[in-house]
């Protein structure tokens, strides 16, 4: 569990909150919930930005089979104890 608590989507102005809208749907679509690794991160967006822009690049990457990059994330999140 997170010390920090995550961002809700009606802090900040119109444009961050639209932001973090979006971030939040996308990330529902996708995980069929919002998980606490971004509810935390969207305490920054700059830094919300930048990590979705890593995720992007690295699913778009073509140098590996994405067979092979799903094994990875599994390995790596046995090994760290990810609960996600």
């Amino acid at each position: 569990m997170a010390r920090i608590p995550g961002a809700s989507r009606s802090q900040g102005g119109p444009i961050r909150r639209l932001f973090v809208g979006l971030v939040y749907f996308l990330t529902r679509r996708r995980l069929h919930r919002v998980i606490m690794p971004i509810q935390v991160t969207a305490h920054h967006p700059k830094i919300l930005w930048g990590r979705g822009q890593m995720e992007q690049s690295q699913a778009r990457s073509k140098l590996v089979d994405h067979k092979l990059k799903g094994l990875v994330e599994l390995r790596v999140a046995t090994l760290v104890g990810c609960p996600f």
